[in-house]
């Protein structure tokens, strides 16, 4: 199973517009979402897709927690994640997502694995913007519930496996 790159620049770079941070996420010159049209920063991001081994030594490394997660995010710099500048071009971070940990979760929760995928590339956003849904009483959850709806449910999503 491939993963349709474009199409996780383009989930990434549409949450990111939705939470008020237009973005100029690592993406192929062309496409047809408008957001990057219309993006008035030039914020980049990078999302990496690891397996099992590679994210549990990431979360042992930086979180002194040894196990296997599903998504990891690492903001460049504590500032910008707390306090954006606009207008200013920014690197705002790197989701790391584990395709096994993925998978696993799909097959629990039901539904595809393009899904999953889809909602831990917006989860991991979500972390890079500040939000931390271990200490915001909900405000991070619903974010996500919300962009979910509109990004996903909506069919405003791609999937992002092909063959």
């Amino acid at each position: 199973m491939k993963l349709d790159r474009r199409g996780i620049a383009e989930l990434a770079s549409a949450a990111l517009a939705l939470v008020g941070k237009a973005a100029q996420v690592k993406r192929p010159k062309r496409t047809s979402l408008a957001v990057h049209k219309k993006a008035e920063s030039a914020w980049r991001i990078t999302v990496a897709v690891v397996r099992d081994q590679t994210i549990r030594r990431l979360n042992r490394e930086y979180r002194g927690k040894d196990y296997a997660t599903d998504v990891l995010s690492f903001p460049a710099s504590a500032e910008i994640a707390e306090g954006f500048e606009f207008g200013e071009a920014n690197f705002l971070g790197d989701v790391v997502i584990s395709v096994d940990t993925a998978w696993r979760q799909a097959q629990e929760a039901r539904h595809s694995f393009e899904r999953e995928v889809e909602e831990l590339v917006i989860h991991g956003v979500l972390h890079l913007c500040g939000y931390d849904h271990e200490t915001d009483n909900g405000e991070m959850n619903r974010l996500e519930l919300q962009l979910r709806k509109r990004l996903l449910d909506q069919g405003l999503g791609r999937s992002f496996a092909q063959g």
